[in-house]
């Protein structure tokens, strides 16, 4: 329909745009309007955009305060899932459509608009104009890097991906839980301790074992989007590095989109994901109980203190995981041909990132403005991590 179109280019005033919709017969208008979004959803699909990546972009640009654009596109992806069988579809797109609760719950295209202005007890109006608003954010979006194949693409070849053991996780996340919930900073520092332990040590075994005679010639690095959440995202984005660098992975931050490309093999990305989800936690409890208190007279100075321990915090908790792994790999190196092995598959993760992003641009360092947030940050970080 062209006045969807129009409107949804900006070709005609918003509001002029929606009374026009308004008025026409809604047995015109409906269908219309949720074809414009099947097609949204497909171009971006087909252009790299995974489900939880498509749901967290419209969260962050509207969603927030306007609920159904990210219930309705989810509806989108449920539609456009319809068409395939699902062993037709990459596994991992699959997983994150099924958390999202991705389902066909309407009866027919055609009636979907009414459908769900029953279903969420609204006016009509109400529905067409968030629904058009979920295509002005779906436009505003661009084609990003395929990591994982989208419904309907060529099939690829099965390749083995190396991750880590599903018990070894589960007693991971049990220390991480208890060092985020622990309210005695000793205790978070043997749990959170023994988690990097355990991971490091993993890790060195099975780049051992690819390493032998061949025997992980199959296995090759990996690429996964992490969201980093505002506000102080940059900051963030530093202590997702930090965490990945110690770990052997690579990151590129994209601040538009509010996600950073890690890239690495499966154990060691699975480790990154735990521990960066973990310390991130426990640098917000930690900075609550330090902050100076805020108030329209110290909002700019508990900006600034925010900022800089969150600095710090990143700086200090890289060095401290980079230590221990040097401590891990010289342990392990001692007694196997570990360096050669480590160094090969690290050429091989950068290969893959140049691949994918062959031109980027260093990032510029965050200002460090509170001296109080920066000593506090890099006390927290020393807490947090190893004696």
């Amino acid at each position: 329909m062209k006045q969807i179109d129009d409107l949804v280019r900006g070709a005609v005033a918003y509001e002029d745009g929606l009374d026009l919709l308004a008025v026409a017969p809604a047995a015109e208008v409906d269908p219309a309007l949720f074809a414009a979004l099947a097609d949204a959803v497909t171009r971006l699909v087909r252009g790299g955009w995974q489900p939880a990546e498509l749901h967290r972009a419209v969260v962050r640009r509207g969603g927030t305060d306007r609920p159904l654009l990210a219930a309705a596109l989810v509806d989108a992806i449920a539609a456009l899932l319809r068409g395939y069988s699902r062993r037709s579809v990459d596994e991992r797109w699959l997983a994150q459509a099924d958390e999202l609760g991705a389902a066909v719950w309407w009866s027919a295209d055609g009636s979907y608009v009414s459908e769900l202005t029953a279903r969420r007890r609204l006016d009509r109006i109400s529905v067409v104009d968030d629904l058009l608003g979920l295509l002005v954010v779906l436009r505003a979006l661009r084609p990003i890097e395929v990591l994982v194949p989208p419904p309907g693409s060529a099939p690829v070849p099965a390749v083995k991906a190396t991750a880590v053991d599903s018990r070894l996780l589960d007693r991971v996340r049990a220390l991480l839980a208890k060092a985020e919930s622990t309210g005695y900073p000793a205790e978070a520092e043997t749990y959170t301790a023994k988690a990097q332990e355990l991971i490091a040590r993993h890790a060195i075994d099975e780049a051992l074992l690819a390493g032998r005679d061949g025997a992980g010639a199959d296995v090759v690095p990996f690429a996964r989007r992490i969201g980093v959440d505002h506000p102080y995202e940059n900051e963030k984005a530093s202590l997702l590095d930090a965490v990945a660098e110690a770990n052997r992975c690579h990151t590129v931050w994209s601040p538009d989109y509010g996600f950073a490309t890690v890239f690495g093999f499966d154990a060691d990305i699975d480790a990154v994901d735990l521990l960066y989800t973990s310390l991130l936690v426990q640098a917000g409890r930690a900075m609550a109980k330090a902050e100076p208190p805020g108030g329209k007279a110290g909002r700019a100075r508990l900006k600034t203190f925010r900022q800089s321990f969150l600095v710090a915090y990143a700086v200090r908790i890289g060095e401290r995981l980079a230590r221990a792994t040097e401590l891990a790999i010289e342990e392990a190196a001692a007694a196997s041909d570990l360096l050669p092995v480590l160094r090969s598959r690290d050429e091989q993760v950068r290969a893959t990132m140049a691949k994918i992003f062959p031109r980027t641009v260093r990032g510029r360092g965050s200002r460090v403005d509170s001296l109080e947030g920066w000593e506090s940050g890099r006390e927290a970080a020393d807490r947090a991590i190893l004696n």
